[in-house]
């Protein structure tokens, strides 16, 4: 129907169609192909999310959720949350973009888009700020004549190819026949009902022990999107706490965050998630039968007891380790590593969708490992665990700006003294081994990805080998999920916010620290300064706990190279458990291509491996990449390929919150590249046939300047301008859905740059 619509309003011009139109049926999918890729999320421009009728209907507000600088807490204003209605919203300061019909904003906006729409194909003027970090206007409908006037280039959308004529047609009589909200909620077909039960049947059972475990249970997945094995094709559901039991209407009970106390008595339940998924917030989680095993045997199986439920508070926020120590650590550890890469996405993509707060303060690219329960001393050594549970406390809870520096002060003596508790007792453990790094399944070894306030996380080892590398134990996997995830307040003011990054910076440093237990003593040290450089020493001096440089390790490392020798020994012996061998950018044989694949896509492997892992001395047109590059590749036969190509920043150090651009390195930059979409954030696109692929890495190879980099731009890059923008922008959502149908969701553009 939708696509009758939209011909038959390509032959009537200026004529409005006579068929009543539909919000669900003709206009989301419009707002979704042209509009969502800015507008959803918290970092929608004005907080106007158009990726469902609840979230137009909430409208607009001047009152931006990222602000580094407030000093009080923000109100919350969650979509599906924090308010059941339109009124509702308007009495938290939004404002209708709807009301007016004709003359409503959303229509006022769109009319200054299509008036000031950009040349097609031609780079935007250099004064039109397109950053992420603009001063968004928000006007109201009595302010729009004015902002239109200073702002020419602000409607929608935004400095990139408008409307059609027919999509402009059908949103423009939409809001004239009053932009009627229709659509039915996304509700749970009867397969998916039936497993719903089963889980909040588990979630809800009575007994302190059962609610102590479901508590846990609800703290680690309270941001998943959940999918059953037997449930319709892209519908995924949340975990929430309601006033109501099962088989009664839903009554959410809206906490800031979710170990705050619900304040009544409640229920654990799943609910759809509603609107367009969103690639950005898309952190999937399977629920099957398997996993309701997993759980009864992990938790339910042992004879541990629960005497009392903990309570809620800054405390029972502050410390996870001590609220649910009845729960056996071992148990906990274990349902983490289960599903690792979720509980990392959680904290490295995240659900925030503008995380400098956490992304400043990790590599652009490591890899990272996980020591293996039997070895982690948390769980093994009940003595230990009663000692060092108190130093675990983690801050953020008070966001008293004045009582900063005393906080801080106090949280960081907790840090100091556990980790001098560590070292000393792990000193006196067997040296590690391999057999100390957890091999249980593929998510074993993962991969991360930053591009400045963005990041992404994949299964595998991905990648040249990078300067740094994670091993999380259980106490340092725990933390950095609740500090960053669980107790992480995006509406906070920026001594919570800053209390969150310097803390995030010294598990970092844990993490770093671990790994080096791995490397020979004598190599510890210069590893250790080449990860922090200059201004790194000080803070090395003034703010970490000293590395134990005199215990053995357990692996037979060559003394030149034992990190390189400790990655090629990591591929041999867990082989089975990367899942994303590379040898595009680890090419040693000369066969620069995925064994797998087909004999077309082999060659175009092989053409862009001469691109992969290169520094910036061996190619300097890097120096004009954007972080984040996608490359479509068109073949002869039919089908295409698409291929992320990351710009790695390299950095003296990451160990300060302010200051980046002063610690880059760019001259150790390097590329990444792999047939994947790796970020949810692309920043520019190239689209090339396949026999073009040859003449792209020369150019590339040759290019010197600004000049010669344009050149290529102009011949196979494709800017927001152009029309064919949005067919190749959302055909890289489509090829994520060809390959991982559970993971598609719509991509963000706000980052996509003017190249």
């Amino acid at each position: 129907m939708p696509l009758l619509i939209l011909l038959l309003a390509s032959l009537l011009p200026g004529a409005l169609l006579a068929t009543p139109l539909s919000f669900s049926r003709d206009v989301q999918p419009i707002l979704t192909e042209k509009c969502l890729a800015c507008h959803a999320c918290y970092d929608a421009p004005c907080q106007l999310n158009l990726g469902s009728a609840e979230g137009i209907a909430r409208g607009a507000s001047k009152v931006p959720v990222y602000n580094g600088t407030r000093t009080a807490a923000e109100a919350t204003s969650r979509l599906f949350v924090d308010a059941p209605d339109a009124p509702g919203w308007r009495a938290r300061g939004f404002h209708s973009v709807l009301d007016g019909g004709q003359a409503a904003l959303l229509a006022r906006m769109l009319e200054l888009g299509r008036a000031e729409a950009p040349l097609p194909g031609a780079k935007l003027a250099a004064d039109l700020d397109i950053g992420i970090y603009r001063n968004n206007q928000c006007p109201t409908p009595a302010e729009f004549d004015d902002f239109a006037r200073k702002h020419p280039g602000a409607g929608m959308p935004f400095a990139v190819s408008g409307l059609s004529d027919a999509e402009y047609r059908i949103l423009r009589q939409w809001l004239a026949e009053g932009a009627r909200l229709d659509g039915e909620p996304r509700r749970a077909n009867a397969s998916e009902a039936a497993q719903i039960a089963a889980w909040e049947a588990l979630f809800n059972r009575p007994g302190a022990r059962e609610q102590l475990v479901a508590r846990w249970l609800y703290e680690h997945l309270f941001l998943a999107h959940l999918h059953f094995d037997r449930g319709a094709s892209g519908s995924f559901f949340e975990l929430v706490r309601s006033r109501t039991p099962s088989g009664e209407a839903l009554d959410v009970i809206a906490t800031r965050r979710p170990n705050d106390d619900p304040g009544t008595h409640f229920f654990y339940r799943l609910r759809p998630i509603q609107g367009v998924i969103v690639h950005k917030t898309h952190i999937t989680y399977a629920l099957d039968a398997r996993k309701l095993a997993r759980i009864e045997a992990l938790f339910f199986a042992g004879d541990w007891v629960a005497e009392a439920l903990p309570g809620y508070g800054p405390q029972r926020r502050a410390n996870p380790f001590d609220t649910f120590a009845a729960i056996p650590a071992e148990a906990r550890y274990r349902f983490m590593l289960d599903d690792a890469e979720y509980f990392v996405r959680t904290f490295i993509r995240g659900p925030v969708c503008r995380g400098q707060i956490a992304t400043d303060v990790i590599r652009d690219q490591f890899w990272t490992l996980f020591q293996a329960p039997e070895h982690d001393l948390y769980l093994r050594d009940a003595q230990y665990r009663e000692r060092v549970t108190p130093l675990l406390a983690l801050p953020g809870q008070e966001d008293d700006l004045a009582r900063l520096p005393l906080v801080w002060r106090d949280y960081r003596r907790k840090q100091a003294a556990y980790e001098r508790v560590r070292r000393e007792a792990y000193s006196h453990q067997p040296y590690p081994s391999w057999s100390h790094i957890w091999a249980g399944n593929d998510n074993a070894l993962l991969s991360i990805f930053r591009q400045h306030d963005s990041a992404s996380v994949r299964k595998g080892l991905i990648g040249a080998l990078p300067q740094t590398l994670w091993w999380l134990d259980f106490p340092l996997l725990e933390r950095t999920y609740y500090q960053l995830v669980v107790n992480f307040d995006v509406f906070g003011n920026v001594s919570h916010q800053a209390q969150t990054r310097l803390y995030f910076d010294l598990i970092r440093n844990g993490a770093e620290q671990n790994f080096l237990r791995l490397m020979p003593p004598d190599a510890r040290a210069p590893l250790l300064r080449d990860w922090y450089q200059y201004s790194g020493r000080l803070k090395l001096w003034l703010n970490y706990e000293r590395i134990d440089s005199k215990t053995p390790s357990g692996l037979n490392l060559a003394a030149e190279d034992p990190k390189g020798a400790f990655v090629e020994q990591l591929l041999a012996r867990y082989g089975t458990l990367n899942a994303r061998p590379d040898p595009l950018n680890r090419c040693h044989d000369g066969r620069c291509y995925r064994p797998d694949a087909a004999p077309g896509q082999q060659q175009v492997d092989q053409q862009l491996s001469r691109l992969a892992a290169r520094p910036l001395a061996q190619l300097p047109a890097m120096a004009f990449l954007p972080e984040a590059t996608l490359l479509r590749v068109r073949f002869d036969g039919g089908g295409r390929e698409v291929y992320s190509l990351l710009r790695n920043r390299a950095h003296s150090n990451v160990a300060f919150i302010l200051g980046e651009s002063l610690r880059y390195q760019p001259e150790r930059d390097t590329l990444t590249l792999w047939p994947e979409v790796l970020s949810s954030y692309p920043n520019f696109l190239f689209d090339l046939r396949e026999g073009e692929v040859a003449a792209f890495v020369a150019s590339l190879q040759q290019a010197r300047s600004a000049e010669d980099f344009e050149r290529i731009v102009l011949r196979w890059g494709v800017r927001r301008s152009e029309a064919r923008f949005w067919p190749l922008f959302h055909d890289l959502s489509e090829h994520i859905r060809e390959r991982e149908p559970l993971e598609a969701g719509v991509l963000d553009m706000s980052r996509y740059q003017n190249l």
